[in-house]
């Protein structure tokens, strides 16, 4: 008997050191699926999801960042380490790279998880995928907020889990 624990709790203990590899996928949902978790009966929540919408479909998605004056204050206070606060600056930055596309009717590329609005505050949940480290042919998914803080219906306040980004190879640098 006293055997017989002994290897049920060396067995439990193996089980628990050994790491958990099985995951639920975080998925999203597009189109009017997606729209709908932009809505709120309350109407301020109502305002702060839907400029959070424009947010995501008209600039994010579709990259018409001379539409940030309908959905970003001025000051635009950006807590991403690699975009500069300011409307001005954050045009800039999503400007030098994205070239506008037309803007959607629903939300096409972009899939979304959940929208959670309380008080001033929406934070828009989005799957994210990436490689798996341990097995580069498999991948994963997670889960990626965006945090916006409202100031009379626009955008004065961001938030997201952004790192600093790894600084581009030198031009000259041979690649083997």
């Amino acid at each position: 008997m006293k055997t017989r624990l002994s290897l049920l709790a060396a067995l439990a203990i193996l089980f628990a050191c050994v790491p958990v590899v099985a995951q639920e996928p975080v998925v999203g949902v597009t189109g009017a699926e997606a729209d709908a978790l932009f809505t709120s009966k309350n109407p301020t929540l109502n305002t702060n999801k839907q400029a959070a919408y424009h947010i995501m479909k008209d600039l994010l998605e579709a990259n018409h960042w001379d539409l940030a004056d309908k959905w970003l204050t001025p000051a635009y206070h950006q807590h991403n380490p690699n975009v500069a606060s300011g409307r001005d600056l954050v045009v800039k930055f999503f400007s030098s790279f994205r070239k506008p596309s037309d803007i959607p009717e629903h939300l096409t590329k972009t899939k979304i998880t959940a929208v959670v609005a309380e008080g001033d505050l929406v934070i828009v949940v989005t799957p994210r995928e990436y490689p798996d480290p341990r097995d580069p042919s498999k991948k994963y998914t997670t889960a990626w907020f965006d945090m916006w803080r409202f100031v009379d219906g626009k955008a004065d306040e961001h938030w997201d889990g952004a790192t600093i980004s790894a600084p581009a190879p030198p031009a000259n640098m041979k690649v083997n």
